[in-house]
């Protein structure tokens, strides 16, 4: 009831919005901020933060559930690059839309360039892009490979890459791995079982911003800051 009341607010707030101007790459952000921030909320889920988080540049993280894009766009107004299969999620799919979310087709080239196109556009605003770049979400175990196809535009333009580690801290006796959304898993039924979820927490650490001119350089040299990032233990 809770999470339902969050997203009749979400609408509200959007149509709102719409009515004081243009929607500018900037204005989706602040809405989408506002809008994961009353979601969470009403699920009841805490986010905790290390570190500065970025205004500007390229933010790439390791990546656990759909619920990463709401944690991150709680701390801070950004936008982000998606899989494609993220617009027919009920709700959600829109909801990614307006705030200015950048679609990938996976197994897609010319849908790979042209994610690579306009995320160098946005990276000339205002607001942080934030990226996963293991291309899928995991258990937690492990951070994998950092592809480095969608880190080239912020090399190749001198923008600052910050990264970001993610850490989800369930109350009780649950292991981070169970509130992970990774695998075959049915979108429905996990948000169905993080409900019930009493307890959770979500903690970021975020890096120093740093400038790269290689970016396969700087998909390695990413992904061993989130591991040790994520191997530090939680936030104090």
């Amino acid at each position: 009831m809770a999470l339902a009341f969050a997203l009749l607010a979400c609408m509200v707030r959007y149509w709102l919005v719409r009515t004081h101007g243009p929607l500018t790459v900037e204005r989706r952000a602040l809405w989408l901020q506002s809008a994961c921030r009353g979601v969470l909320a009403s699920v009841g889920v805490r986010v905790n933060f290390e570190g500065q988080p970025p205004t500007r540049g390229l933010v790439v993280s390791n990546h656990l559930s759909y619920l990463d894009i709401a944690i991150l766009a709680a701390i801070m107004p950004c936008c982000f690059v998606s899989k494609k299969e993220v617009v027919r999620w009920p709700f959600f799919g829109k909801a990614a839309r307006v705030g200015g979310t950048i679609f990938l087709d996976r197994s897609s080239l010319a849908s790979a360039n042209t994610a690579a196109a306009l995320l160098a556009e946005r990276l000339a605003h205002s607001i942080p892009v934030l990226l996963f770049p293991e291309g899928t979400s995991t258990d937690g175990c492990q951070v994998m490979r950092f592809h480095g196809r969608l880190i080239h535009p912020a090399t190749a333009a001198g923008t600052p890459i910050t990264a970001a580690a993610i850490r989800y801290v369930p109350g009780g006796e649950l292991h981070e791995r169970e509130l992970c959304w990774f695998g075959d898993a049915g979108f429905l039924p996990h948000l169905w079982n993080v409900l019930g979820v009493n307890g959770f927490s979500a903690h970021v650490r975020f890096g120093e911003a740093r400038i790269y001119t290689d970016r396969r350089i700087a998909a390695e040299q990413t992904r061993a800051e989130v591991i040790a990032m994520r191997n530090a233990g939680d936030p104090q």
